[in-house]
């Protein structure tokens, strides 16, 4: 199976522009291809990796991608997909987004056994010419009449839309001319929103290097779960690859919670599973659903491939504590991360008894309440249930002399932090 063919079954390509010569120029030679990236933000999120996994496996298949972070256009902002316009960074907070969105990179693409790559600054060179420069050598190949027909201008014309955002189709044309000059770059990889910004650069390569120039374009399709929302997020909030703003065992939990009508369109999407592998696991959903085989492997290759083999065998030890009960043997750094978004409470480092330390520090509303949750059996401290109401309370019960991990029932946990 061609590295086209595999796309294909994976159902990863929505356009191409020119699909046959493609697929002829892969099958001759090894090529430069790119995708890029504005460091609007300091981390990406499981969004902006689909067209990365792209990028990786056209580098596992011999070819050579080119990453472009964006510090130039980063700086004026993408139009692509928005109703209105973006605010604009000062010129250190993208300089330092960029530096964190290129660490991220690295730790992506310097992995496995794939090609060489390159991650590129498109500031490097789209701050070296003047506004003369610009207009004389840039603006005059490209028609106005033509770049507001695409659909990124043309959906904002209505609202609005500034001659900075309406110029970023240029800036985008520049880099693919430039990658294709002096980094042998051939195909530009994008979201189904970034059509005309691709067209139009192959436009103005073909304008000036001739029209025998080969380069091509390729999008993904929009990611949307089988309910028809937007993949990507979850209670509203978005999956970081910045395991400060999402920890791996967050990271894991999302991906272990799709649904089954979801599951084998991401293993397609985020793991490097063969076509066998993943026709397995669609089995296995449709023979023994419980098991949620097909769940547990997509978490585990995704985890693995981005945060590593550690973080995902921390996640892993988390999620099998909470499940079983057994938190006792929780190390303070996997507490932290696993209780991240818990509920939790504050205690003093005072002797206590169970029954009313749970209704002094708020756990439970009455003390009443409090010795039948205890006497029932239905609190564990550290994962070792408590039926007596007046067990003791001290500091010394607390993992790494801060924590107590409360189970009430099967399923709710809460940590207590105590403090002085």
């Amino acid at each position: 199976m061609t590295i086209l063919e595999e796309l294909e079954w994976r159902g990863a390509i929505n356009q191409q522009t020119d699909a046959d010569g493609l697929k002829k120029l892969v099958n001759e030679k090894a090529i430069g291809l790119y995708c890029g990236v504005d460091p609007t933000g300091d981390s990406m999120h499981i969004g902006h990796l689909i067209p990365f996994m792209i990028l990786k496996r056209f580098q596992e298949a011999g070819h050579h991608p080119v990453v472009v972070i964006g510090g130039a256009t980063g700086s004026i902002g993408d139009p692509s997909g928005r109703k209105s316009e973006r605010t604009l960074q000062t010129m250190d907070v993208v300089e330092e987004n960029a530096r964190k969105l290129t660490q991220q990179m690295v730790k992506l693409f310097n992995k496995g056994d794939g090609g060489d790559f390159e991650i590129v600054n498109n500031y490097d060179w789209l701050s070296q010419f003047s506004l003369l420069d610009f207009l004389r050598d840039y603006g005059k190949h490209f028609n106005v009449n033509t770049m507001l027909s695409k659909d990124i201008v043309a959906s904002r014309l209505e609202v609005g839309i500034s001659f900075t955002e309406f110029t970023y189709q240029i800036l985008q044309s520049i880099d693919f001319h430039y990658l294709y000059k002096h980094h042998q770059v051939q195909l530009q990889i994008g979201g189904a929103d970034q059509w005309g910004n691709i067209t139009s650069g192959l436009d103005f390569i073909r304008r000036v290097e001739g029209p025998e120039a080969q380069v091509y374009g390729l999008t993904i399709p929009l990611m949307l779960k089988s309910d028809g929302t937007k993949f990507g997020k979850s209670a509203g909030q978005a999956i970081w690859l910045d395991p400060e703003k999402t920890t791996p065992y967050e990271f894991y939990q999302f991906w272990l919670n799709q649904q089954d009508t979801d599951v084998v369109k991401f293993l397609k999407y985020f793991t490097f599973l063969s076509q066998a592998e993943i026709d397995q696991l669609a089995q296995e959903i449709a023979d023994r659903p419980h098991l949620r085989l097909a769940q547990k492997a997509l978490a585990e290759e995704i985890t693995r491939f981005v945060h590593g083999q550690a973080a995902l065998e921390e996640a892993q030890a988390i999620t099998q504590a909470l499940f079983t009960g057994q938190v006792g043997d929780l190390s303070v750094q996997q507490i932290q991360e696993g209780f991240k978004n818990m509920p939790q409470f504050t205690a003093p480092k005072e002797d206590n008894t169970l029954a009313i330390w749970l209704t002094d520090i708020g756990l439970i509303s009455s003390r009443r309440q409090a010795r039948e949750f205890v006497t029932n059996g239905a609190i564990s401290l550290n994962g070792e249930k408590i039926t007596d109401i007046d067990y003791p309370i001290t500091s010394d019960l607390a993992i790494g002399g801060t924590y107590i991990i409360v189970r009430r029932g099967k399923k709710n946990y809460y940590l207590v932090t105590f403090q002085d």
